[in-house]
C-alpha cells in the first residue's frame, strides 16, 4: 500500500484523539480517509505493531488465569496462522465462519482472515445446527474454524467445507495447533482494495429472519474511528467492552476501536456474572474504559458502588445494544463521579450517534452525530422532520455503511432508498441537536390514537425498586384497540403477586400522562430475548395479539389495572 494511505488513514485518527473532548471542532472538521487500497491488518496493525511490546490483548479467567500478547506478538503470530490457512487451502475472497468464545485464537484468527483477504463471518457459540445450517448456506462458507467442544453441532451439517478445530483435536477436522508450525512472514497474493469485502454479520433478527450484512476493508476497520471517539479512547487505555463474540458490538469495541487507538483490549471471562467478580477485576487490572450492555448495568447498580470509587482506575464509563435508563445514569453517576454515556448503531454501521467526553448529557438523549455521520430525521413521506417531531427513521451518510444486506436486494433498496440509509428507528432531536431514541418503527404502536414509546415507559417503570427488567407491548382491546402492558421481571426480595403488581402499576400512573397508563402487567422468570441479549419485543406483541381470539384469558401472574378498585378508571 502507498503510504499515502496509511498517513490518510493515521492522521485522521490522530486528528480524533487529539480533539477527544473537542465535539464541535471534531464534528466539524473530520473527513474520511480517502483509500482506494488499504488492508487494515497489514497496513496498519503491523506497522503500528512493530516493535511495539505494549499489551495488545489480555484475557483472564475466574480462576485468576490470564493470557497476554503484545502488539509485536499478535502481528508476528497472526502473520503464522495466515501462512498456515493459505496452505490448507484458505483463499481471497473464501468466506469462513468463526465460531468460539472469547479466547486468544479469536484474535489471531481475525487479524490473520483480514490479511489473507478472506471474508470473516463471525457466529456465536449459542448458535444451534439449525442456525449454523442456514449459515453455512446463505453465507456460502468454504471453511470453519470452530472450539474444539462446539463440533458437534456440526456433525449431521451438509457441504464441503474445510474444518479446523481450536482446542482439542476432533478425528476429521484440522488442528488449529498445527498452525504454530507455519512461517511467520507473511506474503499478501496481491493489493487489498479497500471496497474489498470483509465481513458477514448475520442480524439479530428481532423482528425478522436475520439478515446478511456485508461490510468491507473500510467501513468498518476505518468506519470505526467514530467508535473510538465516541468511548474516548486514547493509546494505552485498558479497556473493557462486555460482549459476546459473534456479534458486531464485538468487533466494534473489543477488536477495530481499541486497537485503533493502540489501547488495551482486556477480556474477563466468567461462566456467570456477578457483579463483585465484575468490579474486583476493573479493579486489579488497572480497567480505563468500560462499555456494557444496559443489563450488566442493571445488575451493577444493585450493589453498593460507592466503595468502589476510590479504588478504580475508571476514566469513561458506556452503554450501548439498548437505550440507558435515566436512572441507571443517575446512580452511576452518584456512586462513581462518572457520566455513563450513552451510542448508538447498528450492525449495519459503526457508532453513529453518542454522548462524547467532555460534553454535556441531557437525561434520556443518546447523544449527537458522530464524526464523518450525516444524520437526519424524516417523516412518513421521507421529508425531513421538525426540529422536535418524532421521524420515522434516523437516515445517515457514512463511510462507516454495510454495502447492503447480500441476500435481498429488495431489502437494500428499501433501506437506501432516497439517497439515505434508513434504521428503522425512531427519534427526536431538539434544538441543540440532541437526539433522544423514541424505539424501533416496529415497536412504536397506538393507543387511543396516541402514539406509544415502549422506551418511554420502561424508563419509567425501571425506577420502582424491584423491578430489575421490563418490557412493554400493545396487549389488544375492544376500547382503545391496544392498551400497555408490562412484561416484568424482579429481583431478590420481591414475589410477585397482586399486592406487589398494583404498587408497580400506582408507581406508573403517577409518573406517565394519562394517555400512556400501563393498564396491564404480567410477571415474568426473564424476558425473551434474541441470542445477542436484544429484547425479542416482537415474541411478547406476537402473544398479546393472539388474546384477541381470547381477549379474556390470563396468562399465569397477570394482572390488569381493573383487578385493583384503587386503580379503577
Amino acid at each position: 500500500m502507498a503510504a499515502t494511505a496509511l498517513d490518510a488513514f493515521t492522521q485522521a485518527r490522530d486528528f480524533l484523539l487529539k480533539h477527544r473532548t473537542d465535539y464541535t471542532t471534531a464534528y466539524r472538521d473530520f473527513q474520511w480517509p480517502a483509500l482506494t487500497e488499504f488492508n487494515w491488518a497489514l497496513d496498519y496493525f503491523d506497522a503500528m505493531a512493530r516493535g511495539n511490546d505494549a499489551t495488545a490483548l489480555h484475557i483472564v479467567a475466574e480462576d485468576g488465569s490470564e493470557v497476554r500478547r503484545s502488539f509485536a506478538q499478535l502481528s508476528a503470530r497472526s502473520g503464522q496462522v495466515a501462512n498456515w490457512l493459505r496452505a490448507q487451502g484458505v483463499q481471497r475472497g473464501d468466506r469462513i465462519l468463526l465460531m468460539m468464545g472469547n479466547e486468544l485464537p479469536l484474535w489471531e484468527l481475525m487479524l490473520a482472515c483480514i490479511k489473507l483477504g478472506a471474508v470473516m463471518i463471525p457466529a456465536t457459540p449459542m448458535l444451534t445446527p439449525d442456525d449454523l445450517a442456514d449459515r453455512l448456506a446463505r453465507g456460502k462458507v468454504s471453511h470453519v474454524a470452530a472450539a474444539s467442544e462446539h463440533a458437534p453441532k456440526f456433525a449431521d451439517l451438509r457441504g464441503r467445507f474445510t474444518r479446523i478445530a481450536v482446542g482439542q483435536p476432533v478425528a476429521g477436522w484440522l488442528d488449529y495447533a498445527d498452525s504454530a508450525t507455519a512461517p511467520a512472514d507473511f506474503t499478501p497474493d496481491g493489493p487489498t482494495q479497500a471496497t474489498d469485502p470483509l465481513l458477514l454479520y448475520f442480524t439479530s433478527g428481532t423482528t425478522s429472519k436475520p439478515k446478511l450484512v456485508l461490510h468491507t476493508h473500510q467501513s468498518y476497520p476505518v468506519g470505526h474511528l467514530s467508535t473510538m471517539y465516541w468511548i474516548g479512547l486514547q493509546p494505552g487505555d485498558v479497556h473493557l467492552n462486555i460482549s459476546s463474540p459473534g456479534w458486531a458490538k464485538h468487533a466494534w469495541s473489543c477488536f477495530f476501536a481499541p486497537w485503533n487507538a493502540g489501547a488495551t483490549v482486556f477480556i474477563f471471562n466468567y461462566s456467570r456474572f456477578a457483579a463483585p467478580a465484575l468490579l474486583k477485576a476493573i479493579e486489579q487490572h488497572r480497567v480505563t474504559t468500560l462499555c456494557a450492555p444496559p443489563t450488566v448495568w442493571r445488575m451493577l447498580i444493585q450493589e453498593d458502588l460507592r466503595p468502589w470509587a476510590a479504588r478504580l482506575a475508571l476514566r469513561e464509563v458506556l452503554g450501548a445494544g439498548e437505550p440507558l435508563n435515566p436512572e441507571i445514569i443517575d446512580q452511576v453517576q452518584q456512586a462513581w463521579g462518572l457520566t455513563l454515556r450513552d451510542g448508538f448503531g447498528q450492525t449495519e454501521t459503526t457508532a453513529q450517534i453518542g454522548n462524547t467526553p467532555g460534553q454535556p448529557v441531557k437525561p434520556g438523549s443518546m447523544g449527537r452525530p458522530l464524526p464523518g455521520y450525516e444524520v437526519v430525521l424524516l417523516d412518513v413521506d421521507d421529508n425531513p422532520a421538525d426540529e422536535g417531531e418524532v421521524g420515522l427513521n434516523l437516515a445517515v451518510r457514512p463511510l462507516g455503511l454495510m454495502v447492503g444486506y447480500e441476500d435481498s436486494a429488495q431489502a437494500t433498496t428499501n433501506v437506501m432508498r432516497e439517497g439515505c440509509y434508513h434504521t428503522g428507528d425512531t427519534a427526536t432531536r431538539d434544538a441543540d441537536g440532541y437526539i433522544t431514541f423514541v424505539g424501533r418503527a416496529d415497536d412504536v404502536f397506538k393507543a387511543s390514537d396516541y402514539r406509544i414509546s415502549p422506551f418511554e415507559l420502561e424508563s419509567v417503570l425501571i425506577e420502582h425498586p424491584a423491578v430489575t427488567e421490563v418490557a412493554i407491548v400493545p396487549s389488544p382491546d375492544a376500547l382503545r384497540l391496544a392498551v400497555p402492558k408490562a412484561y416484568v421481571t424482579v429481583g431478590l426480595g420481591h414475589a410477585p403477586g397482586p399486592e406487589l403488581a398494583e404498587d408497580i402499576l400506582s408507581f406508573a400512573r403517577a409518573r406517565l400522562a394519562p394517555y400512556q397508563r400501563v393498564r396491564r402487567l404480567q410477571f415474568v422468570d426473564e424476558l425473551p430475548k434474541t441470542i445477542s441479549g436484544k429484547i425479542r419485543r416482537v415474541q411478547m406483541r406476537r402473544s398479546e395479539a393472539e388474546r384477541s381470539a381470547a381477549p379474556e384469558a390470563r396468562g399465569p401472574l397477570e394482572f390488569f389495572e381493573e383487578d385493583f378498585a384503587a386503580l379503577k378508571p
